[in-house]
């Protein structure tokens, strides 16, 4: 995320790591209203993104395992969707397998940060499941990055994508790094959608023509940056929507088509990309007038949001999967 210097990007590496594999503490606390959370599922091998597939159920990348589990929304159970993607570096601490959506019954997953670039041998860009354990890349985001830089500060040439969200029979991505979201053709055809200045774009909505983005914001994540805007495919430029979280990693629309979004939490003061502070992540609601209202706090470094009904699903950093019923009462 973001465009990190070169000696902060290897502290990031040894940050992130260590949320994979450590214990997670994490807690939620119910705050303004009725809304409670409790733990679903713990275990997961680093948790990222997510998608409701057309089954009703959870989807969810475990990028440090190379695989896509699904997880009963109900009871928690998990199953193996799809493994044998390239996993994580671990010498990098993210990537991997970060997003997933679904385009018909067909999975399509987001892979970043596994190419020569930062030490990898395999493609970053979107690979299609064809199966349990076979994939084909149809599109590479990775080379189209590395030939088309971006006008803002980078190092890793081939950018660190975050976010894929299905739209109009293609994709769109976010990178977080090189600072823009970019359209992708199920035929492979990459371009640039709009690009921004250094404001690090993480999560994806979309409703009509109409698109919604979140964005953490640059170190030290102040709350003014967390912004979520919108946006439409010939604008060159986003309106604001909402602002004054810090660190918004997703936004999604719940029940009765109300706007949330996700804060990763208070910026660690680490370096640029380093995840929020433990237990300090919430589930907010997009107001009227432009502020956000807490829902549900105290989450440790949620990075997905899902909503199906009036339940939301928080996805975190340490592998865990929180249920928060009552959202929107």
């Amino acid at each position: 995320m973001g465009t990190p210097r070169r000696s902060g990007w290897l502290i990031l590496l040894v940050l992130v790591l260590a949320a994979l594999v450590a214990p997670s503490t994490a807690s939620a606390a119910p705050r303004h209203g009725h809304a409670t959370a409790h733990l679903l599922v713990t275990g997961l091998q680093g948790g990222s993104g997510s998608t409701i597939g057309p089954d009703g159920a959870l989807y969810v990348t475990e990028n440090a395992a190379g695989r896509i589990t699904r997880v009963d929304p109900k009871t928690g159970a998990t199953t193996t969707y799809a493994s044998g993607l390239p996993k994580l570096i671990p010498a990098v601490g993210f990537g991997g397998p970060v997003d997933v959506a679904f385009l018909g019954r067909t999975a399509y997953v987001l892979v970043t940060l596994v190419g020569p670039d930062v030490g990898g041998s395999d493609m970053v860009g979107i690979y299609r499941v064809d199966g349990p354990n076979r994939f084909s890349v149809v599109a590479d985001i990775g080379a189209f990055s590395i030939d088309n830089p971006p006008a803002t500060d980078f190092f890793v040439p081939s950018g660190v994508q975050y976010a894929l969200e299905t739209y109009r029979g293609g994709f769109l991505v976010t990178d977080g790094h090189h600072n823009r979201v970019l359209r992708v053709t199920r035929d492979g055809k990459v371009s640039v959608l709009i690009a921004f200045g250094n404001i690090v774009p993480t999560g994806l909505e979309v409703q009509g023509r109409t698109i919604y983005m979140a964005e953490a914001g640059p170190v030290p994540h102040l709350p003014e940056n967390g912004r979520v805007v919108a946006f439409r495919p010939r604008s060159t430029t986003a309106r604001e929507v909402a602002s004054g979280s810090p660190l918004l990693v997703d936004v999604e629309f719940g029940r009765g088509q109300r706007l949330y979004a996700l804060s990763q939490g208070v910026g660690s003061g680490g370096p640029e990309g380093a995840p929020a502070r433990p237990n300090t992540g919430a589930l907010v609601k997009v107001n009227r007038n432009g502020s956000f209202t807490v829902v549900i706090d105290a989450l440790n470094q949620p990075t997905s949001l899902e909503f199906i009904k009036n339940t939301a699903y928080v996805v975190t950093l340490g592998g865990e999967i929180w249920k928060i019923k009552g959202v929107s009462r």
